[in-house]
């Protein structure tokens, strides 16, 4: 069986070709610069090099085709015919409170996910757009929509409400939904193989950090918490997104600077986190060779995500009556060992220990902590297209 994984930004589709019979990966690739001057796909068969291809893409549906042309090509293609395709499996950010799973993807489910575009405004177009174009490309192939929200509807009403009038929940759904959670059902899943327990009897803390952060209590196997909310801005600060502020800051600023909510929601967005406290970059590895070279406010940069991810991840531990696994992942969790470090300094009473050695590691699965540590610390290479993939072929095979 093979399935295709598409995952489509508003000016980008990334996709990834499986073979499920081992769960390998034929091909993969970028189409990036969608409707944008310059665009272009990037392509690459496994075990071959990169193919790159400038051409004029207007809109997703071209992007489509272009990736289909990619996976056909008689060179640096992974199939011969559209016919060796079983399935497509879309990432979809936000499906509110409609799907506490992945399932195959009908007029229903599209028209669901059409009015929790006012949830995630910046996300679900572009996955609709995907799903639009794999359908009239593809109308006989079965489609799959995993959800990023979806792992974290377990969470209970203590943990996902919001203290304002309840009504509001009642109209608007307003409530914490959380992100990322393909990411942090993989790696807790990866995280209770890897220490040979049932990810029913753990309570694991998932850190997934990037250029968005997010971190999750996972208690027998499902999320009770997590740090980002009713949108991606909250919780520890990002490359480029404020993280937790006071809601009447943002009344405040915009009052004093004149700016309208929509511009007062690019300044967040986009403009804070380590970028707007640093002032040099939203990259983390410039954030640590600035503040080597002695720029304070990198340092303090550095000094707040560390910190930030340390109180979560205690608050996470009292929540859940302790913690047997802390899991690192994603650009920032998989690479910086000085963050992973940073980070779990100061938390030796609560059994985490690691072992600088270990630590030693970039992008590779590896357990980090000190043999006498009482908590595994772990770090794990995330593969959402994975979970993708397995969710679809669960669907299309055994309609469940």
């Amino acid at each position: 069986m093979k399935i295709l994984v598409v995952n489509c930004g508003s000016s980008s589709l990334k996709y990834q070709l499986f073979d499920m019979t081992d769960e390998s990966v034929l091909a993969k690739g970028l189409v990036e610069r969608i409707g944008i001057e310059g665009a272009r796909i990037k392509h690459v068969k496994t075990g071959m090099d990169t193919v790159i291809k400038n051409t004029d893409i207007p809109n997703h549906k071209v992007a489509f085709k272009v990736v289909v042309e990619a996976l056909l090509d008689e060179n640096h293609g992974a199939i011969k015919s559209l016919d060796e395709l079983s399935a497509v499996g879309h990432r979809v950010v936000h499906a509110g409170e409609k799907y506490a799973g992945s399932v195959i993807i009908t007029q229903g489910v599209i028209d669901a996910l059409e009015e929790c575009v006012p949830l995630a405004p910046l996300h679900n177009p572009a996955n609709l757009m995907g799903i639009y174009a794999v359908t009239e490309a593809l109308p006989n192939i079965p489609q799959a929509g995993v959800f990023d929200t979806a792992f974290h509807q377990t969470m209970p009403g203590c943990a996902y409400m919001y203290g304002v009038p309840y009504h509001y929940y009642e109209k608007y759904k307003v409530r914490r939904y959380g992100f990322h959670g393909t990411s942090h059902f993989y790696v807790s899943r990866r995280a209770a193989e890897i220490v040979g327990k049932p990810v029913e009897s753990l309570n694991i803390v998932t850190c997934h950090m990037g250029n968005g952060s997010s971190i999750t209590a996972v208690k027998a196997g499902k999320s009770v918490d997590t740090s980002m909310g009713f949108s991606p801005l909250p919780g520890v600060i990002m490359g480029t997104r404020c993280g937790d502020v006071d809601a009447l800051l943002v009344s405040f600023l915009a009052e004093q600077e004149g700016i309208d909510n929509k511009a007062m929601s690019h300044v967040l967005n986009k403009e804070s986190g380590l970028l707007g406290i640093s002032g040099i970059s939203s990259d983390l590895r410039d954030i640590e060779e600035a503040a080597d070279g002695g720029n304070q406010r990198a340092k303090l940069a550095e000094e707040m995500l560390f910190y930030g991810v340390k109180k979560y991840i205690g608050s996470y531990a009292a929540a859940m009556g302790g913690m047997d696994v802390l899991v690192f992942t994603a650009g920032i969790g998989e690479n910086s060992a000085r963050a992973r470090e940073g980070i779990c300094e100061g938390l030796e009473f609560m059994g985490v220990k690691i072992d600088r050695e270990k630590n030693k590691v970039r992008g590779e699965e590896r357990i980090i902590s000190a043999d006498d540590s009482k908590v595994k610390v772990i770090v794990i290479p995330t593969d959402e297209e994975l979970v993708i993939a397995r969710d679809t072929k669960r669907l299309v095979t055994d309609g469940k």
